[in-house]
């Protein structure tokens, strides 16, 4: 039996999506969830229903989900590469990256900040770290995230996105070809930072309305070693969801498989299960 993290992103976006995680946890589906904690409907109620699920016993890791792309707005006051006071879109995100034009400073600024606000929720820091639209793998602001672990949350994992599936398979996956190639820098740079990052991962897929998650997932299951991480995206549509995400209804139908009767079946059909949380 493989044992894996299975992660549900963004809690906290929007009620539905954080309702929805929740039960899964509760039922047993998902063992780890990474908490978006820029979103307006990550506040202490939310924060407090999903710690109490591990009130009695540890149920459920809890991540820092670091954002750094619009719409979210930053919580530090001097960030400089902005859009009409909100961060710049995914692609000039990632333009600004690879070019090095972010400012040092400003980068670990806004991640102590996040850190802090994700303190100030559950009273603790996250188990593990990673990142909105996996942005924590970037040039410059993996330097940051890593130099903000290592000092504020020691004991942390963080997120690493390589799938170590061989090479056909990664380039018929453009996002995890594209996320095989940041993350092994990524994972040499944590590693000689002392800081653990889980052996491999999987989940990406393309987000298309045809998407069959039910179909995909054991795909994703295949050879995966133990201690892996697999991404998913559960959740209930709501407004505030719509207002900030185009990932809508595909998250429904990650938590009607999840939450169904095949799923146990599929973990046991590849002999995987889920890590217990310590």
């Amino acid at each position: 039996m493989r044992l894996v993290w299975l992660c549900a992103d963004d809690y906290g976006i929007s009620a539905g999506v954080s309702l929805a995680i929740r039960d899964l946890v509760v039922r047993g589906r998902l063992n780890a969830t990474s908490v978006l904690v820029l979103a307006a409907a990550c506040h202490r109620s939310e924060a407090r229903a999903l710690d109490a699920l591990n009130s009695t016993a540890p149920r459920v890791a809890i991540g820092l989900h670091v954002a750094l792309t619009a719409p979210f707005r930053p919580l530090s006051r001097d960030f400089r590469a902005l859009a009409d006071g909100a961060f710049m879109p995914l692609g000039a995100t990632l333009r600004h990256a690879f070019l090095h034009r972010f400012d040092a400073s400003s980068l670990v600024a806004e991640l102590e900040a996040q850190l802090n606000k994700f303190c100030e929720l559950f009273g603790r820091a996250p188990d593990y770290i990673d990142g909105h639209h996996h942005v924590h793998l970037l040039p410059q602001v993996r330097d940051a995230v890593l130099a903000v672990t290592k000092q504020r949350a020691p004991n942390a994992w963080i997120r690493q996105c390589g799938r170590g599936a061989p090479l056909i398979k990664k380039v018929a996956d453009y996002k995890g070809f594209f996320l095989d190639l940041l993350s092994r820098d990524f994972a040499r740079r944590a590693r000689a930072a002392g800081l653990p990052t889980n052996p491999a991962f999987a989940g990406t897929y393309e987000f298309n309305d045809d998407a069959d998650f039910a179909a995909l997932f054991p795909r994703f299951l295949d050879r995966l070693p133990q201690g892996s991480v697999v991404m998913c995206h559960p959740g209930f549509v709501d407004a505030e969801l719509q207002r900030l995400d185009p990932l809508t209804t595909l998250r429904e139908r990650e938590y009607a498989f999840l939450a169904g009767e095949r799923f146990p079946g599929v973990l046991a059909a590849h002999g995987v299960g889920l890590l217990p949380v310590t």
